[in-house]
């Protein structure tokens, strides 16, 4: 634990709130624990929201609500967090139970994600919001607008929505690979016409992919009555 404070640059001064945002339920329910991550995710969850909000609306003086919103929900993902989480090295401090650990849990997205919001939360309640604030404005100015996850299923379904009065649907195509390792196939359709075809590590990933690709193809094409 020293050294992911030493990473994070905060000491705690409960070092139990820093092991419990390190507890996975798998391995508190394995070694009979009543403590574990879950209840710190659901803190930091609310924290990392404040300061991104206040961050972006201090930033971004001319932006409407609607911008706050999506880049606020970009970078908050859980493919974000997690980034950030392996950025950190945040994986390997996570305490697992035996199964969640031999599947690759360690390296799981969501796993990540709640980590990094437990030890915020953990942050918050052992320092105060301002030690909070620095940790996460940092990262929030190494941001790069192309890598954060832009919600493209909202997109495309105002798109749609506008231009035929009736939102897509997603079909799981495919699925393959080890449970712990599973890639979904998504084709988004509007009726019998396929408009993306896109696959990720889960179905959210892939109906994403799947709708990144149909906003690129609607970009130069026209979807007609006859082909629906």
């Amino acid at each position: 634990m020293s050294s992911l404070e030493e990473v994070i640059g905060y000491k705690f001064s409960d070092k139990e709130l820093l092991s419990e945002a390190l507890t996975h339920k798998s391995h508190a329910t394995e070694s009979g624990s009543p403590r574990y991550n879950e209840r710190l995710e659901f803190l930091g969850d609310s924290v990392l929201g404040l300061v991104v909000s206040y961050y972006l609306f201090l930033k971004n003086p001319s932006e409407d609500e609607g911008f706050l919103s999506k880049t606020k929900s970009a970078i908050v993902s859980r493919a974000n967090l997690a980034r950030w989480a392996e950025a950190i090295g945040l994986g390997h401090h996570i305490n697992l139970g035996a199964g969640e650990h031999l599947s690759g849990g360690s390296r799981r997205h969501s796993i990540l994600a709640n980590a990094v919001e437990a030890v915020l939360g953990a942050v918050y309640l052992d320092g105060g919001l301002g030690h909070v604030e620095k940790l996460v404005i940092p990262w929030l100015e190494s941001q790069a607008p192309e890598k954060l996850d832009v919600d493209h299923k909202s997109g495309l379904q105002e798109l749609i929505q506008k231009r035929h009065k009736r939102p897509p649907d997603y079909e799981i195509v495919s699925e393959s690979g080890p449970e712990h390792e599973k890639l979904f196939t998504v084709r988004v359709h509007l009726g019998k016409k396929t408009l993306g075809v896109g696959s990720g590590k889960n179905k959210k990933e892939a109906q994403q992919a799947a709708a990144r690709n149909a906003m690129d193809y609607l970009a130069t094409h026209e979807v007609h009555p006859n082909e629906l």
